[in-house]
């Protein structure tokens, strides 16, 4: 019986290690579709030196390329051991704030030492657009990707296992990390919560890694039998292919993380959530008979879209069934806009 959390994670595989001597020989293990880190990939990074030295130095680091502008800030309460989750109202434990970086970070020096620290937690911020020259001096070439880095700051932290479209370099600046990693099929086995009241915009577990109640949960020991885990110290790297539920946290008093997410689809094609979000609106309480109807009108064009779709129509005339492109997701989108607004 896995009962502590160290029992838990030992008991999962380790995920591979690739070993690279620059970042466009990564290629190849991107396209694999599976999860791996890089040992000491962004090592060289100079927020890594300096985070080497001190959670000051590299909050000093930071603060010498931060713009003049408010930060988007996390806060809770210590009482939470640093879980971004729910109350037992469903509401929210965090509160959302903004401050200016020097404010936030006088408030991590106060607290960085404390034995139970509250959560701060600055998530997905812009490198580009709050700092100045930091994605220049910390950076990954990620060559073809149109990749769009962001930073990740906070005290002690555990963010609930929830999936991501996008494919994910996640690197670790400051601090340590610990990720824990499940195929996208195991959704079913993570009991996931609402999909329209979230942390962070994205489903998430509703278990407990420290503290999982296999009564409540019994399917969680299936999603531990095909589980991975790492732990990843300043200047590791780990890929998280799209779709891969990962559970991450911040080890240390003070952690950093900067990762680029890219997709190799046209920026043109629309999130595949908002079309499961419609399918619930339109489709999903009809009677029994009626959504098998348009289960298989999803398969057919959707899913299978094979040339029975459109062999029988003149090329020119083929609409939306044809190839997507630009125009034609323009076309759609303005469809959708109009129908929803008329319903």
């Amino acid at each position: 019986m896995l009962d502590t959390a160290s029992e838990i994670f030992s008991s999962l595989d380790p995920l591979p290690v690739v070993r690279v001597s620059h970042a466009s020989e990564l290629e190849p293990h991107f396209s694999s579709k599976r999860p791996f880190i890089v040992r000491g990939l962004v090592r060289d990074w100079p927020l890594v030196q300096a985070g080497l030295k001190s959670g000051k130095a590299a909050r000093d680091y930071l603060l010498d390329k931060a713009e003049d502008r408010p930060f988007a800030v996390n806060m809770g309460s210590e009482e939470f051991d640093g879980r971004l989750f729910y109350r037992d109202d469903m509401s929210m434990n965090i509160q959302m704030g903004k401050a200016k970086l020097p404010l936030i970070f006088e408030r991590i020096d106060k607290v960085e030492h404390d034995e139970k620290p509250p959560i701060i937690y600055l998530s997905s911020v812009s490198t580009k657009n709050y700092f100045k020259g930091l994605d220049e001096e910390n950076n990954v070439d990620l060559g073809d990707h149109a990749a769009r880095p962001s930073i990740w700051i906070g005290t002690k932290s555990r963010i609930a296992a929830h999936n991501d479209f996008p494919d994910n370099l996640a690197c670790v600046a400051v601090g340590r990390r610990r990720f824990t990693l499940f195929p996208p099929d195991q959704f079913k086995n993570l009991y996931i919560g609402p999909i329209d009241n979230t942390p962070a915009g994205r489903a998430i577990s509703m278990v407990d890694f420290h503290k999982p109640d296999f009564d409540q949960y019994p399917k969680f020991k299936q999603a531990l039998e095909n589980g991975f885990v790492a732990e990843l110290e300043p200047g590791d790297a780990i890929h998280i292919p799209s779709m891969w539920w990962h559970h991450v946290e911040g080890l240390e008093p003070f952690n950093v993380l900067i990762n680029y997410w890219w997709r190799d689809t046209a920026r043109f094609l629309g999130g595949p959530q908002n079309a499961l979000n419609h399918a619930m609106l339109s489709i999903r309480d009809l009677p029994d008979d009626e959504k098998a109807h348009w289960r298989e009108q999803f398969e057919h064009y959707v899913f299978t879209n094979g040339p029975e779709v459109t062999d029988h129509i003149p090329e020119h005339g083929r609409g939306v069934l044809a190839p997507m492109t630009a125009q034609s997701a323009g076309k759609i989108r303005a469809f959708l806009i109009k129908m929803l607004n008329n319903e």
